[in-house]
């Protein structure tokens, strides 16, 4: 089982958002704007689920890295940082999911 985690993801977004965008996706979708990297992802998203009605596994891995990817770019372009997202998860973890969508 690899180490790599989502933090470690996070840090290569964050690295590649600098490059130029000749030489980088992420630097392209970063210097294209929220409204592309965010359509990406809602793209990357129906992929997924489409993989997933179907039970195609391996394909269902692939496009849920891909989606991976790209919230944590659209993350990154809004300045949410992943340790936010988690600590909202770990708050959530605190009740059940019935008890915490009635909350909302």
């Amino acid at each position: 089982m690899s180490g790599f985690t989502l933090s470690d993801l996070e840090k290569i977004v964050e690295e590649r958002s600098k490059a130029s965008p000749d030489q980088s996706w992420t630097a392209k979708l970063f210097a294209a704007g929220q409204p592309k990297a965010a359509k990406k992802l809602g793209e990357e998203a129906i992929e997924a689920v489409m993989a997933a009605v179907v039970n195609d596994r391996d394909n269902l891995t692939y496009e849920a890295a891909d989606l991976l990817y790209h919230l944590l770019v659209v993350l990154k372009i809004a300045g949410i940082p992943l340790e936010n997202v988690m600590g909202e998860l770990e708050r959530r973890t605190s009740q059940s999911g019935l008890q915490e969508k009635a909350s909302r």
